[in-house]
């Protein structure tokens, strides 16, 4: 347990240019302290003092308005930033050096008037490793975020994410993917999971509709204008009309085809 909390006050200090020393997380960062009541209430949890594990939990959720069921399995570096409206479900499973913002929920979709049947049944996600949650994203069911996974502020994921997926929107879609990739090209931690330049998913579909409407659109001008000299070749030829053999008379209709 106090290898873990090493690690926690590590990560703190790896991801938050806010935080100047171990002291400062400490003594400041509520975090910190629900990972604090979190690790001793999951340990007593373990050893069936259940009552006990939620009252210590309880204890933590006024104190830090951070939520952590001490059923929960969290691995070790684990980092809330900001922490207040976090809310982390019973079954859910998080693994090394993930990183959670300010009101993101790891939830279950079941409704309520059915519990006894969700009794010790999965309903919460998991998170595997490096994976981070932006600030309001909601994470819900047993599902599976991948390994270096990132989830935009705001987002509700319904399904399983990729490994090194990014997510956006409600509900959230891949905008982009790193599978593949050396992890030494891999972008580095983004605060809030997202980037500046991040396009949006909806736009960029709208944008490629636009494009291929417009070179249709293209298209149908040039058959048109194929269509066109076409019929007008064949009329010329269907009526043989040459200027310079017919007269113009008083008495005679022009060409053999009435004209005049």
């Amino acid at each position: 347990m106090f290898d873990a909390l090493k690690r926690d006050i590590r990560a703190c200090l790896e991801r938050d240019p806010a935080a100047r020393n171990t002291f400062e997380v400490v003594l400041t960062y509520p975090g910190f302290h629900a990972m604090l009541f979190y690790r001793l209430a999951h340990a007593l949890w373990q050893r069936r003092l259940r009552l006990v594990a939620r009252l210590i939990s309880y204890g933590g959720r006024i104190l830090t308005g951070i939520e952590i069921h001490p059923g929960a399995r969290i691995g070790r570096g684990f980092f809330i930033d900001h922490g207040v409206g976090v809310v982390i479900g019973e079954t859910s499973e998080i693994g090394e050096n993930v990183t959670l913002y300010h009101d993101v929920t790891l939830g279950g979709i079941a409704p309520s008037v059915d519990s006894d049947q969700q009794r010790n049944v999965k309903r919460h996600p998991t998170l595997e490793d490096d994976v981070i949650i932006s600030s309001g994203a909601q994470i819900l069911g047993p599902i599976t975020v991948g390994r270096g996974a990132r989830v935009g502020a705001n987002s509700v994921v319904l399904r399983d994410v990729p490994a090194c997926a990014t997510m956006v929107g409600i509900p959230a879609r891949q905008i982009r993917g790193r599978a593949g990739r050396e992890e030494a090209e891999a972008p580095k931690f983004r605060a809030y999971g997202t980037n500046a330049d991040m396009p949006d998913p909806q736009q960029r579909i709208l944008d490629a509709l636009l494009d291929r409407v417009q070179g249709l659109s293209m298209r149908i001008e040039e058959l048109e204008r194929q269509l066109s000299e076409e019929v007008a070749a064949e009329w010329d030829e269907d009526n043989d009309f040459d200027p310079e053999e017919e007269t113009l008379d008083d008495e005679t209709p022009v060409g053999s085809k009435g004209r005049r």
